[in-house]
């Protein structure tokens, strides 16, 4: 924390760094209508000017952060602080923080999750792979008689997410599903690896059939048979898990992919330098946006915010 406030020491020096990574060449072109024409003016908050289009823009524009009211300098330390918080940060201690509403870093979060790629979905697994399925959810027995979906079952009612974890790269991807039937599963695991990839998962029958597949029966208490095994990716879910647990109390199924995108996003560059992670979740930034209408679309304003 002491190194970053010698590095960000005011508004200015978080414009430079966000510039130099958004635009590694120099402003070069309009975000709104890509030319050229472009020149930069006095402007307090839109430092650069289109004289094609005549619109202002600064180096939010075109990226998650636009219309964020929110300093540079505050996104500069929720991003540390994102990505040196293994179970992540709540909006309630970031709002704290940076001295901003609960509202504002509820939004500003879930901007950051949606930097977060999976780049595990892009690109094929070598492995060996190790694969399996997360619930995440209350107990229907918990729930108010209004929620309750009656599943049956000890994961009934609970969001279902297939996770995979790469050995030799360590890389993770995962999804929500909608189902863990057998057509779901080995789609998911088909779609990312390589074919000779050894998969490796616990006894569940919907993977059987996969090539090159091995597996455990943890219900007889057989967790590790030589190098078949799952417990790497069953720590990713412990991480996810304490997390919802202890730092977010409760996730919108809506959202959950968004929250599950960090969490894969976070551990796969780990490898890198602090300052290499935050700079990898900028490059994210470019060219999505999440505005609060779209976060909050269709159920009004989320109960869970204030938890999350």
């Amino acid at each position: 924390m002491m190194e970053l406030t010698k590095m960000f020491p005011n508004e200015a020096a978080a414009r430079e760094w966000f510039e130099d990574i958004v635009w590694p060449d120099g402003v070069k072109r309009c975000p709104n209508c890509y030319s050229s024409n472009i020149y930069e003016c006095s402007h307090k908050k839109m430092p650069y000017r289109c004289r094609r289009c005549a619109r202002y823009f600064s180096v939010k524009t075109g990226t998650i952060m636009a219309n964020s009211p929110i300093p540079l300098l505050k996104w500069v330390y929720a991003i540390y602080l994102d990505v040196t918080s293994l179970k992540g940060v709540s909006s309630m201690k970031l709002h704290r923080d940076l001295g901003i509403t609960q509202k504002a870093a509820w939004h500003l979060l879930h901007r950051i999750r949606e930097a977060f790629t999976d780049d595990g979905f892009n690109s094929f697994f070598t492995g060996p792979v190790e694969v399996d399925e997360a619930y995440l959810g209350g107990l229907e027995k918990n729930k108010h008689s209004k929620k309750k979906l009656h599943p049956g079952g000890g994961t009934g009612g609970k969001s279902i997410i297939v996770g995979m974890k790469d050995r030799a790269t360590k890389r993770v991807t995962a999804r929500v599903i909608d189902s863990a039937d057998m057509p779901t599963l080995q789609m998911f695991v088909l779609a990312r690896v390589e074919d000779d990839t050894e998969i490796y998962t616990d006894e569940y029958r919907a993977y059987e059939g996969l090539p090159h597949h091995r597996s455990v029966n943890h219900s007889v208490g057989e967790y590790v048979d030589g190098q078949v095994h799952t417990q790497g990716i069953e720590s990713f879910w412990a991480t996810l898990k304490r997390a919802h647990k202890g730092v977010f109390h409760k996730v919108s199924p809506k959202h959950l992919q968004r929250y599950v995108n960090e969490f894969v996003g976070r551990n796969n560059i780990r490898h890198l330098d602090t300052i290499d992670q935050m700079e990898s979740v900028v490059e994210g930034m470019v060219g999505k946006s999440l505005s609060y209408e779209e976060l909050i679309k269709d159920n009004g304003r989320s109960s869970h915010a204030r938890a999350a």
